[in-house]
């Protein structure tokens, strides 16, 4: 199902790793995969309050040569059917194979898509409409507060885990559970 760009008008942005899935360590294989508790409620209950739901997400791991760009294709495949079963679709998952130090050949760069920039925010609210003021962001990593808040969104999340402290404006969570609450609350209001 794609997002219909006049229907969309505010999204949900989720990190993939530490948010969707259980951080490991430059995930790129199904079986390693473990969903964070609540992920699939959360979802949707976005859903069901007319958010569409973007993952945004660093994949150093290809720039570094742990893995391909066909490695992360098949598991995000994989993944986006995980979440359709669930009653969860996934609109879009935008990723950054880029790193400015690490990266190998192509991918030794910096880009407007690396987290903390914002390019693959920008870039979901240019193809589907969404409104980036109206929004909300689900992160583990100062990084994704840092692009929330650079990208004028609505709410940011930090969830419990990997980071914390960070600057910025966020409200930290220990659970996704406190988010599904927070995005019911702020709909009915």
């Amino acid at each position: 199902m794609s997002i219909q760009p006049d229907a969309v008008r505010r999204c949900l942005f989720l990190d993939r790793d530490g948010v969707v899935n259980e951080e490991l360590g430059y995930l790129h294989r199904r079986e390693d995969v473990r969903f964070v508790p609540g992920i699939f409620a959360l979802c949707r209950r976005a859903k069901s309050l007319g958010y569409a739901i973007v993952i945004v997400t660093n994949q150093a791991g290809i720039g570094r040569g742990f893995y391909t760009e066909q490695d992360f294709q098949t598991l995000t495949e994989w993944m986006r059917q995980e979440f359709a079963r669930e009653s969860a679709e996934i609109d879009a998952v935008y990723h950054c194979p880029y790193h400015p130090e690490h990266g190998i050949g192509a991918y030794k760069r910096d880009h407007e898509d690396r987290k903390p920039g914002t390019g693959m925010l920008r870039r979901a609210a240019a193809e589907f409409g969404v409104s980036l003021a109206d929004s909300v962001m689900v992160g583990d990593r100062c990084t994704d507060i840092a692009a929330a808040n650079s990208a004028g969104l609505r709410q940011a999340f930090l969830l419990a885990g990997t980071e914390e402290g960070c600057a910025g404006e966020y409200l930290a969570v220990a659970s996704l559970a406190e988010v599904e609450a927070w995005i019911a609350a702020d709909s009915a209001s």
